[in-house]
This record gives C-alpha cells, sequence and structure tokens, in this order.
C-alpha cells in the first residue's frame, strides 16, 4: 500500500513540477475559500428596488501563512481593498469562508466579532486623513488600549510612549496633534496604533503610497523588523511591485474581482503566466538603467470593464493580446501551468511562455480591431 498523496507527488515530478511542501493548518493564519462579495445597485425612486449588482470580489482563495507577507497586486478598482476589508470583518462577505486562526470568522455578529478585533489590525492608505486631527497621538496611539480593556492611566501612557519610540517617534510628542507631524510620521503613528494590542495579522493597504520614496524605505523597514520582531503576518496592498516584491513571500495578482495569477514572488516575478501580470510588470519602473532599457512595455487595448457587467469567460479577454475564442466563451481555472512549482497558479488557457515577446503580439491585436472597426 502506497502512502497517501505519494502518486501526485510523483505525477507531479514525472511533469517537471516541483511538489510543494504539505500545508498544514497550523501554518496557516487566514484562510480565505471562494470569497464573494456583491454590493447591490438600487433603482432611483420610492421603492428602491435591486437593479443590479457591483461584483466587487468573486470567488476568491488565498491564504496566509504565520509570520509572512502575502503582496495584493492590481488596477484600482479590482477589489483589493473590498476583500481587506472582508478579512478584517468590517464589512460582510457575500458567500465563501474566512477562516482565522482555525475559527470561522465570516458570518460571526459584531459581538462574536470582538475578540478577534485585537488579531486583526489595519494600516490605512492616508496617514493625513486616517487619524482625528482633534485627538492627541497619546489618545491616538493608546485608544486601542482602551477599547479591549488591556490597560488605563499611567500604564497606558507608559506603553503608548514604549510604541512611539519603538516606531522611531520622540516619546515626549505624546501631547502633540497629527497637524505637527510630518507625513512619514504619521504613518509611523499608524502603525504604532495598529501594533498595540499585539495582533497576529495586519492588513496594510497600501501604507507607502502616499509617502515620499525616502520616507517609503523607512516605514517598509520598520514594518520587516516589527514582523522578525512579533512575528506578524501581513496582508499588503500595493500598487508599486516593486515595493510588493520587497516585502512580500507570496504574490497574488487581482483583476476585475477574480485571482489571475498567485505563487511565491519569484517564480511570479521571473516567470509570470498570465499577461495580466506580465502587462503589470513590464509597466513597473526598474532600478538598473540596462534592464529598463530591454524591457518591453506591453500596451493594453481598451478600458477595465465594470464589474456591474463582467465579461464572459475570461474577464481579462477583451485586452488581452492572445485572446482567442475560447477565451470568450469558458472561465479558465486558477492552475498550476506545465513546468511550474504546485505553489504558481495562473488563470490562463493559454499561458505566457518565457522569452515570448507580448509587447509584438498587443500591437497585432490593436492593429486588427482598429481594422475591425474602420
Amino acid at each position: 500500500m502506497s502512502v497517501p498523496g505519494t502518486e501526485n507527488a510523483a505525477a507531479q515530478q514525472a511533469n517537471g513540477q516541483q511538489p510543494a511542501p504539505p500545508d498544514s493548518d497550523d501554518d496557516i493564519l487566514v484562510r480565505i475559500e471562494n470569497v464573494k462579495k456583491y454590493f447591490p445597485i438600487k433603482s432611483v425612486g420610492f421603492t428602491r428596488r435591486t437593479v443590479g449588482q457591483v461584483h466587487a470580489v468573486d470567488d476568491v482563495s488565498l491564504t496566509i501563512p504565520r509570520g509572512r507577507t502575502l503582496g495584493l497586486v492590481g488596477e484600482t478598482g479590482c477589489g483589493k481593498s473590498t476583500l481587506a476589508r472582508c478579512v478584517a470583518g468590517l464589512i460582510p462577505i457575500t458567500s465563501g469562508s474566512i477562516t482565522f486562526d482555525g475559527q470561522k470568522i465570516s458570518g460571526l455578529s459584531r459581538r462574536a466579532m470582538q475578540p478577534f478585533r485585537r488579531e486583526i489590525q489595519m494600516i490605512f492608505q492616508d496617514p493625513y486623513g486616517s487619524l482625528n486631527p482633534r485627538q492627541r497621538v497619546g489618545s491616538i496611539i493608546g485608544e486601542p488600549f482602551a477599547i479591549h480593556n488591556m490597560a488605563s492611566g499611567n500604564d497606558r501612557k507608559k506603553r503608548v510612549q514604549e510604541l512611539m519610540e519603538r516606531v522611531g517617534l520622540n516619546p515626549e510628542h505624546f501631547n502633540r496633534f497629527p497637524a505637527e507631524f510630518s507625513g512619514g510620521q504619521r504613518q509611523r503613528i499608524g502603525v504604532a496604533r495598529a501594533l498595540a494590542v499585539r495582533p497576529k495579522l495586519i492588513i496594510c493597504d497600501e501604507p507607502v503610497s502616499a509617502l515620499d520614496v525616502s520616507i517609503q524605505a523607512q516605514v517598509l523597514n520598520l514594518l520587516a523588523d516589527l514582523q522578525d520582531e512579533f512575528g506578524l503576518s501581513y496582508l499588503f496592498i500595493a500598487h508599486d511591485l516593486e515595493v510588493v516584491r520587497h516585502v512580500s513571500h507570496a504574490v497574488a495578482v487581482m483583476y476585475l474581482g477574480r485571482i489571475a495569477e498567485a505563487g511565491p514572488k519569484d517564480p511570479v516575478y521571473d516567470h509570470p503566466r498570465h499577461p495580466y501580470t506580465a502587462a503589470l510588470l513590464s509597466a513597473a519602473p526598474a532600478a538598473d538603467p540596462r534592464t529598463a532599457a530591454q524591457r518591453q512595455r506591453i500596451i493594453l487595448v481598451g478600458d477595465v470593464p465594470s464589474p456591474i457587467d463582467p465579461p464572459s469567460g475570461c474577464r481579462f479577454h477583451p485586452r488581452c493580446p492572445k485572446a482567442q475564442d475560447l477565451c470568450q466563451h469558458e472561465d479558465p481555472p486558477l492552475e498550476v501551468k506545465p513546468g511550474d512549482p504546485v505553489t504558481h497558479q495562473a488563470a490562463c488557457h493559454f499561458p505566457v511562455q518565457d522569452g515570448e515577446d507580448l509587447a509584438t503580439a498587443g500591437s497585432a491585436t490593436s492593429a486588427a480591431g482598429s481594422r475591425e472597426s474602420a
């Protein structure tokens, strides 16, 4: 009798794939399974009937291991922030399930969700709008202690000042208002507030996009140090692909509410299989001028379709340089492609091959579309 699972591993090796180590539930902090989040569209008038739905997140499955960072990238409006708020329990999901630390948290009442609020914290994108301008910094950072009845009085003040010092702020500025701090310092205040209750997961919703490059590096290094020190897990959302590669262990690429490609960062960045991933990487700035000069920009044709009425089949096919008839009618599954490690998956019928020139294919598709329109 063979050991269960060995046949699958042998088959993977025969296909040139590298079998991944089995994922234990003990190693997974967050498990997102087939999550959907639709927002209803109401008609104008007295009846206010539901006339449609915005498919913000549509059948997404991901995992976040303990002490690791999952980077989530994609164009504006693809559903990244909506998914993050679903994981944080800020908005209810339409269907699917979200499991945190072995316990299902999707569908919980507000009271039942309260114990998990300590374990899941957020750092918001805007360091100016996310802080109450009428509260002093000590009150902002100390608010989680008050909400969760963890400390009060001098003990709370001491903890807040320790947090300020840990994130690189002067503890003596305890009584200052947010307006007296720079953008980078304000984001450090947000980091301190998220860290106050010692969470297991911190959701970083584009935490450095509003900061200067030099300040970005300081905040990113701070987040990395805190992860090593406290064993934190991060869900890191950003538009800058180089930032995501720097901070993440795994990457998921999102398009129009669905995952287009996901896997460890190096296979996804070095061998992208989905044309959308390849297009995003071609537009990302390169630190090395020689690499930037050699990179061929892939120009996507058309606009992002509406999430109210997403395209049939593959949602990327109206803009894809490799689209064929099959793409218009059949939705591709998120699966491993031949020769890739089993942890690297892409949802594409005709995956990108190493060395393939999509820039030329995109130009040809654009020219053909123009002739048909004419």
